[in-house]
């Protein structure tokens, strides 16, 4: 393939994809949304899920580090994570090396949430390689690293 691929395939291809990607994306998030609704989570926003899913299971991140993978302002961060705080599922944890930085941990009922939302997306890749082989990988891989690309570009700009 070349790189200009996305100018030269068959344009109902094309619609394919983008209509795929579009309803897949949207769907994704709804049925987060629903299966937040029904659980014991219920007091937890999409956002709040991600930053959950941000902050991980097994390491402590800064606050600094968190707010930039998720792209927030520090000011934003702080006020879901005092939510999260609040509601138990996070913990702030001075770092013992430098008193003044700020390392987050998940709770007991936050690594719960996680392991919950870790679960789904281990379904939706399950689902997604079902009838590929290894030979199938690079591809997948590439056109994957080529949306990532162009999704960090997008959000760092």
């Amino acid at each position: 393939m070349t790189k200009n691929t996305a100018e030269t395939i068959n344009h109902e291809d094309f619609l394919f994809i983008n209509d795929s990607l579009v309803e897949i994306f949207d769907k994704i998030l709804r049925i987060e949304e629903r299966e937040l609704r029904k659980s014991r989570f219920k007091d937890i926003t999409i956002n709040e899920l991600h930053l959950v899913h941000a902050i991980t299971l097994h390491e402590q991140k800064t606050t600094s580090a968190v707010a930039h993978e998720l792209h927030l302002s520090k000011g934003s961060l702080t006020s879901s994570v005092n939510m999260l705080v609040k509601r138990g599922y996070v913990e702030r944890i001075r770092n013992q090396q430098d008193r003044r930085v700020i390392n987050l941990t998940l709770t007991s009922k936050g690594r719960l949430l996680y392991r919950a939302h870790d679960a789904f997306h281990r379904q939706l890749v399950k689902s997604f390689l079902i009838g590929m082989d290894e030979n199938d990988m690079p591809l997948i891989k590439r056109a994957l690293t080529n949306l990532q690309n162009f999704v960090d570009e997008a959000t760092n700009h």
